[in-house]
């Protein structure tokens, strides 16, 4: 039978290094690719060379693979403002030593499938938006050496499974959220009961079984309870900014201590310690068993033989890729999405029947598009609303398209100002598929309707200074007074309602077409080239992008001014048109809109400056919107005086020109 054994061997060593040439795990591409298709703002391209039909992955940014070039080993993408989810996939990716996101955007949750990476060093996940508990399943990294989730938005208890990690010598945790106490006790209990005086570390609880350990940064959360005395005396410690008791390191105010006490429950880990297998002492095995084993030794043989051929079939042919937005119904509910259940907790949330009623049927529509429709209601005993809602197919609809809509309400919900559009709530229903939103209705349209479609008389001087003025006041708090700061997607004379006074209101519902452009990305084609179908460049650049709104700024004080659109089939670009008059005093006059009967020169003149500052092509020297609105203040006069002078001196035009 040995003799057996030893061919047996032989002959599986043999076909292994037959198996060994080179081509690249088709699940370790479709990770990357779906970690691709999670990101949905990309603004510096890092991600542009991520062609999901390359069989190589290792020549994209930020990818380093062995030497073989057979397996990912780092993901390392720092600072690249990506704004996304972390796709739960990447935890497929077993030979992976490196995982560093620090400083981006990415929102939602950390993976519980990030605890499949057994041969991590580092996990670097700091300063991003990640929200709710660390996962458990974290300290089943038993290599991983550093790990940083600081600067988040992190909520629930520290698991006690982060002491499993026997390797770990950084923790850094500061500036989340997280609550309860830092489980790193000894459990003295247990200890002086089985082994008397003799403790041993894996007697301990927690962080405490790290021996490892040389830093541990929980700073700047709301942890409770007392600094563990096995941590006190490590190399770099940090535990200021919480509200333990301990008089020696500054602790928040007790006002602010008074944190919500709705724990987290972590979830215990599933895994049980492996245990120890007995060892038997060789017996002698009847004729039978020795049978069976040839017999099973055989059917191996055999169905490696097809294994191998297969193998090598592979090796020979391109590759199979899995085309991350082809799946099937069983894989949509294996990369379900674990949608935050916070982040809306502070909107108002409303029924489509009650919708239903105050938009009467839904039949009061005011606007539409591919994207969406508008309706016009009135809530019970309440304002007058309008609706959006979301034209999206039921099947287009991802948990990654969930999420993002959430994040993209609760954004919206944040922003509160004069010249803001208020978000009022919003609707999320299964049955039938409803996505709307409810804002507050401003009566008098849009400002593109006014200038273009209107009486532009209606617009006189005044009133254009007033809503410039607004719209100014506007966009420094979403720019300046508001952390994160916020943009409008496409800023230009839609996006600008007037109400009832003709006072301006800025509505963000260019955004919503990312959503449906990623649910129509997500059933979309292969193009002829071989690449997948980008988004177009207004959606894939939409991101914090201050300098484009300044940039579209300027070219809304032209359109207002001169009652012209941003751009004419027959004459061009306004920009093109006016760039002849705008530093040219004699002839500057000739940019106002014709409909206008008065205008104030000075007013003018500062108009035509900042308008060439917001266009300027160095992006350096354009203002911001802070200097912008200092400029606007302090030289434009729309008080009631100046309104009715220019009225006066208007009519006294009118009627010498009769």
């Amino acid at each position: 039978m040995r003799p057996y054994i030893y061919f047996l061997l032989l002959f599986l060593g043999y076909g292994v290094s037959l198996a060994t040439c080179s081509f690249f795990p088709t699940n370790e591409v479709w990770a990357l690719t779906t970690f691709k298709e999670a990101i949905y703002e990309d603004p510096h391209l890092v991600l542009s060379n991520w062609n999901a039909l390359d069989a190589d992955p290792c020549n994209w940014f930020g990818i380093t693979c062995n030497p073989e070039r057979q397996h990912v080993t780092k993901i390392n993408i720092t600072g690249s403002s990506l704004k996304g989810f972390l796709a739960p996939e990447i935890g497929q990716i077993t030979n992976l030593l490196e995982l560093t996101l620090h400083d981006n955007n990415l929102i939602g949750t950390i993976p519980k499938e990030l605890g499949f990476l057994k041969s991590l060093k580092v996990l670097d996940l700091g300063m991003n938006q990640l929200t709710g508990p660390i996962p458990p399943e974290l300290g089943n990294l038993s290599g991983v050496t550093k790990l940083n989730l600081q600067s988040n938005r992190l909520t629930g208890s520290l698991p006690a499974e982060l002491g499993n990690l026997e390797n770990l010598q950084e923790l850094i945790l500061d500036r989340n959220k997280l609550q309860g106490t830092v489980p790193a006790a000894s459990n003295s209990a247990f200890s002086a009961k089985m082994h008397g005086m003799y403790a041993s570390r894996s007697n301990l609880t927690g962080l405490c079984r790290s021996s490892r350990l040389k830093v541990v940064d929980v700073s700047y959360n709301y942890l409770v309870g007392s600094i563990p005395k096995c941590l006190t005396n490590l190399p770099n410690a940090s535990f200021q900014g919480n509200c333990l008791r301990d008089k020696d390191v500054k602790q928040r105010p007790s006002t602010q201590c008074a944190f919500p006490s709705k724990s987290h429950q972590v979830p215990k880990s599933k895994h049980r310690p492996t245990e120890d297998v007995p060892k038997h002492q060789k017996e002698s095995k009847p004729t039978w068993l020795l049978a069976l084993e040839i017999a099973t030794g055989i059917t191996v043989g055999s169905l490696f033989l097809v294994a191998l051929r297969t193998a090598f079939h592979r090796c020979n042919s391109k590759p199979a890729i899995i085309i991350p937005w082809k799946k099937s119904a069983s894989e949509k509910e294996q990369l379900a999405v674990y949608v935050d259940s916070e982040l809306l907790k502070d909107v108002t949330k409303y029924s489509r029947q009650e919708l239903e009623v105050a938009c009467e049927d839904f039949s009061n529509i005011i606007g539409s598009s591919l994207d969406s429709l508008v309706y016009k209601g009135t809530m019970k005993g309440g304002p007058e609303i309008a609706v959006i809602s979301l034209s999206i197919k039921e099947e287009h609809w991802t948990g990654y398209l969930e999420l993002y809509f959430q994040r993209e309400v609760a954004d919206l919900a944040r922003l509160n100002h004069d010249s803001v559009g208020k978000l009022l709530g919003y609707c999320r229903e299964i049955s039938p598929f409803t996505r709307m939103l409810v804002f507050e209705y401003a009566s008098n349209g849009t400002l593109h309707e006014h200038l273009h479609y209107g009486e532009g008389s209606q617009l006189s001087w005044t009133r254009r200074m007033r809503i410039i003025l607004g719209i100014a006041r506007g966009l420094k708090y979403l720019h300046a007074e508001l952390e994160p700061p916020f943009t409008i997607s496409e800023l230009n004379s839609s996006a600008v309602y007037l109400t009832e006074d003709f006072s301006p209101k800025l509505v963000d519902f260019e955004s919503w077409k990312t959503i449906i452009a990623r649910s129509e990305k997500n059933s979309g084609s292969i193009g002829s080239n071989g690449a997948m179908c980008l988004l177009p460049s207004s959606v894939e650049n939409r991101h914090l992008d201050i300098q484009g709104n300044i940039h579209a700024f300027g070219i809304l004080l032209l359109e207002i001014i001169s009652g012209r659109p941003p751009f004419c089939k027959d004459r061009g670009s306004l920009i093109d048109w006016a760039k002849d008059y705008l530093e040219l005093p004699e002839v500057m006059s000739h940019i106002v809109d014709p409909e206008l009967k008065h205008f104030t020169y000075d007013d003018l003149k500062l108009i035509c400056e900042i308008i060439s500052l917001c266009i300027h092509p160095d992006t350096s020297r354009r203002p911001s919107m802070q200097e912008i609105s200092l400029m606007l203040e302090s030289s434009i006069d729309t008080s009631v005086s100046i309104e009715l002078k220019s009225s006066s001196l208007a009519w006294a035009e009118l009627a010498l020109s009769s």
